[in-house]
């Protein structure tokens, strides 16, 4: 199963961007991370495998949305009110167990390659 994200580029401050992930094949839990330069990669959102539970960062709580749509083995990140600190490399990530701590990068299989996302001030 291999993961292929799309979308990011630059946008201005208090603008939206989307993000979305597409899987060759089922996965369970999905998720975004992102890295800025300089920093560790950090847990933005996650979502079960049925996508019926969320979880979100408090960095981007009531700013960013992360949904699935399973028959299209894709998971998506819109992305709004965006700020300067929102600058980084999105990456998405899958796993192949149906139970995991979503927030921890460690519990996850798969990654994409990553997209950059510039936020300008």
């Amino acid at each position: 199963v291999q993961l292929v994200e799309s979308g990011g580029g630059l946008a201005p401050a208090g603008g939206s961007l989307p993000l979305s992930c597409a899987a060759s094949g089922r996965t369970y839990s999905m998720g975004w991370f992102r890295q800025a330069p300089g920093k560790e990669r950090e847990f933005v959102a996650g979502t079960t495998g049925t996508g019926g539970r969320t979880y979100y960062a408090d960095s981007v709580k009531a700013r960013f949305t992360i949904s699935r749509d399973n028959a299209k083995n894709t998971v998506y990140l819109q992305m709004n009110s965006l700020k300067a600190e929102d600058t980084a490399v999105y990456y998405c990530a899958a796993a192949r167990r149906l139970y995991i701590n979503v927030v921890a990068s460690t519990e996850y299989d798969l990654w994409g390659q990553g997209t950059q996302v510039t936020v300008s001030s």
